[in-house]
């Protein structure tokens, strides 16, 4: 992916920037976009070999822009995400790339220096609440420790601050004083929520922020990311397998499978007329209560093992359309003038397409046309229109309390 940093902001970019509590770092470019990453390889030594977890990743993050990625586990998601900031496991390394944050690139900076930028900048809300907070210490230290810490607040003042930010999700000041087993599951996620509000950062990553959580207080918890990404103009992150959460709060998805990006683009135009075959399969493995009464598609197989991955796409032992260059060519991403990207050879590029139909002909693949008719057909795969998406119906309000439904 080709990524243009120097492209300015726009002007509502501009006043989402605005509203943040605290300047931005010393060395930002105020006309950088908020986040840039650019061909992010990460490896982790093991005793067998070297893990190509992450191969070659590139995307970028607009202020007050949700960005959904998906895929099944172990293609990369946390991994990706982790990377941003270097929390990586002892034996993870970035090998190449550039995470660019309002244009200063963060790989090649010292752990101290990245300190500045970790919960200031991008916070996380780490999945498994239980596990992610200290159990031995009361929940308003926990969510005022980053004030304390980070902004160098004294202990009153962000013990004050953590309490509101603890009313702001939605749990009463007094309970700042509970330890973590005091709560239930849904409060507790709304703690960790809270403490990565702590320093009003620009990016919060969400990574499976609503594990193991019934489904009502999934629902509420993503209400207050969605209530709080409009009235702080925070930038999510969301890492997710479940595809109706990032069709409800998402503007963007990102398909991943074995550390590669194999479609990237508008919600609405990948959840309608999605072009790569594995997202297809994504797709057609979740229930919909619009279609048809069917079995759910299965995708065979598994994933490839990343110390050796296989030589082209990644995704070619599994794919029913697979063609010999799928198996020795890594496909090059295609990008569509809908804001699609994909990397499949099935939409060859001028340098790909003699080696694509030496290949022969595949079995034929629905592909639906964009409704502004610029969707670019694979050769020989025949155009069919795809059915809108239904617009569901209002949720019905989240009871008073935080903790009505947990």
């Amino acid at each position: 992916m080709t990524v243009d940093p120097r492209e300015a902001v726009s002007g509502a970019a501009a006043e989402i920037r605005g509203r943040r509590q605290w300047p931005l770092p010393k060395l930002a470019d105020p006309k950088a976009p908020l986040l840039v990453v650019e061909d992010l390889s990460v490896r982790f030594s093991m005793p067998t070999g070297s893990v190509k977890a992450v191969d070659g990743v590139s995307f970028r993050l607009d202020d007050g822009e949700a960005l959904g990625i998906a895929g099944e586990s172990g293609c990369g998601k946390t991994t990706t995400a982790l990377s941003l900031v270097r929390l990586l496991p002892a034996n993870g390394r970035i090998r190449s790339g550039k995470v660019e944050l309002f244009g200063i690139d963060l790989v090649p900076k010292t752990e101290q220096q990245l300190a500045r930028y970790r919960w200031r900048e991008i916070s996380i809300v780490f999945q498994g609440a239980m596990n992610a907070l200290n159990p031995v210490q009361r929940i308003g230290d926990q969510v005022g420790e980053p004030i304390e810490v980070r902004l160098g607040q004294s202990r009153e003042a962000s013990r004050k601050r953590a309490g509101e930010l603890l009313e702001l999700v939605g749990i009463p000041r007094k309970r700042a004083d509970a330890y973590p087993h005091e709560l239930s599951g849904g409060m507790r996620q709304r703690a960790i929520i809270a403490m990565a509000l702590a320093c009003d950062p620009a990016i919060v990553i969400g990574d499976e922020p609503t594990t193991a959580l019934d489904v009502m207080v999934q629902a509420q918890i993503l209400q207050l990311l969605e209530r709080l990404r409009r009235e702080l103009g925070l930038s999510l992150m969301l890492i997710t397998h479940d595809l109706s959460v990032i069709a409800e709060t998402c503007d963007r998805v990102m398909v991943m499978y074995a550390g590669r990006v194999a479609e990237e683009g508008p919600v609405s135009r990948v959840f309608t007329a999605p072009r790569h075959p594995y997202t297809r399969k994504l797709l057609s493995s979740f229930p919909n209560i619009h279609a048809d009464r069917r079995t759910l598609d299965v995708i065979p197989g598994a994933l490839p093992d990343l110390r050796n991955p296989p030589p082209g796409c990644r995704f070619a032992p599994r794919c029913s359309f697979a063609m010999d260059v799928c198996r020795e060519v890594v496909p090059p991403e295609v990008r569509f003038s809908d804001g699609v990207r994909v990397a499949c050879h099935l939409f060859p590029t001028a340098d790909t397409a003699p080696l694509v139909e030496a290949s022969g002909p595949t079995a034929p693949l629905v592909i639906g046309r964009p409704a502004d008719g610029a969707h670019e057909a694979a050769p020989g795969i025949p155009d069919v229109p795809v059915a809108p998406l239904v617009p569901l119906e209002p949720s019905p309000p989240a009871p008073a309390g935080p903790d009505a439904a947990s």
